[in-house]
């Protein structure tokens, strides 16, 4: 994530908390529904709207009250869209690539195959044309959309057993999320989409051979490991997959400078605390699921390299029949060339030696 953003962010919610106080408090009480696409047990990735609704009502001295609803309690887990299109609740928050199949442009928002890394993603929303772009794409949707939570690049996901070519991987019935799986069909695999609270059982059954979610935070929650034992890396279609949060126009509308102030500031808190909640606990989980029993394995390189040659054909391919996709893609295909070539000078290059130095 990149800290600038943050830092300066972060420091409008203190001014709005003690510059706004007096006009806020003026304001008649509100009270909006938020809709998430994920479980109350995934405290991290459902939890960050509970953080976003806290600061809400403690910017605003308890005059706006946000309650938090999981996946299943209002709407199901893909449906938070057409909810808050509607207006059936006035606020979601989802991965926006689970509706790929409205509009491949979607998932832009949220990851693709070999994409933005997690800085580079709040980097080019926050301070290139990203945020820009898509108050365009989602205006179409009745939408205002807030960047809102980031789980940094993902692993890999479980497999019953694991597999050194690509040749190995064709036929698996892969649970894999979004986006992604256009391109794990073009290599071979058989994609499945399937809501997180599904998956154990599915695993379990062998409806599915292999799933991946997120990594070793929320996978040990759900327990994977004790079913599908070797744990594959990295995530190669969820680089820096980011969740946001939609709020209907009409709501938006109707609420004063002061209130839209406030949303912003807190949405920009909770998608810092988000990530770094994972960062600081990914390390620990990871050991524990080691210590359980789970097998590491790394994706084998003609696996890597054929996703990546067949992602940047399908890029190509949806541009030509897409104007959404083929707009909001050159500017962001722009800024991640940009960015890599940065990036592979200081950030990776001092990855490196340190993870291999002895600490």
């Amino acid at each position: 994530m990149d800290r600038r953003s943050v830092i300066k962010n972060a420091g409008i919610a203190g001014i709005l908390a003690a510059g706004a106080a007096p006009a806020v408090h003026a304001q008649a009480a509100l009270r909006w529904r938020l809709t998430s696409s994920f479980p109350k047990a995934l405290d991290t990735l459902f939890g960050v709207n509970d953080v976003f609704a806290a600061k809400v009502k403690e910017m605003t001295g308890g005059k706006f009250v946000i309650t938090t609803h999981a996946a299943g309690e209002l709407v199901p887990a893909f449906g938070t869209i057409d909810a808050t299109k509607d207006g059936t609740v006035e606020m979601s928050n989802t991965a926006p690539y689970y509706y790929f199949g409205k509009d491949e442009t979607f998932a832009l928002g949220c990851a693709i195959p070999f994409g933005l890394n997690s800085r580079q993603m709040s980097a080019w929303m926050y301070q290139g044309n990203g945020l820009k772009l898509f108050r365009e794409f989602y205006s179409n949707y009745n939408i205002v959309n807030f960047p809102m939570g980031n789980t940094g690049a993902q692993m890999g996901g479980w497999f019953r057993k694991p597999f050194k070519s690509l040749a190995e991987f064709k036929g698996t019935k892969f649970r894999v999320g979004g986006f992604g799986g256009k391109v794990v069909a073009r290599i071979g695999g058989v994609p499945q989409n399937i809501p997180g609270g599904e998956i154990y059982q599915a695993l379990e059954k062998g409806t599915i051979d292999a799933a991946e979610w997120v990594g070793p935070y929320d996978d040990l929650k759900l327990g994977f490991y004790k079913v599908a034992k070797y744990y594959a890396y990295p995530g190669w279609w969820e680089g820096g997959p980011q969740l946001d949060l939609h709020i209907n126009k009409q709501a938006w509308d109707s609420l004063s400078s002061e209130y839209k102030a406030i949303v912003e500031a807190a949405s920009v808190y909770a998608h810092n605390d988000m990530q770094t909640r994972y960062d600081a606990r990914n390390a620990a989980a990871l050991k524990t699921l080691v210590a359980g029993g789970a097998k590491l394995f790394p994706f084998p390189k003609d696996m890597m390299d054929a996703a990546f040659k067949e992602s940047e054909a399908l890029y190509a391919e949806i541009g030509e029949k897409n104007a959404n996709w083929k707009k909001i893609y050159a500017d962001y295909a722009g800024f991640r060339k940009e960015a890599n070539q940065w990036f592979r000078f200081t950030e990776a290059r001092f990855d490196n030696f340190m993870q291999s130095a002895k600490l």
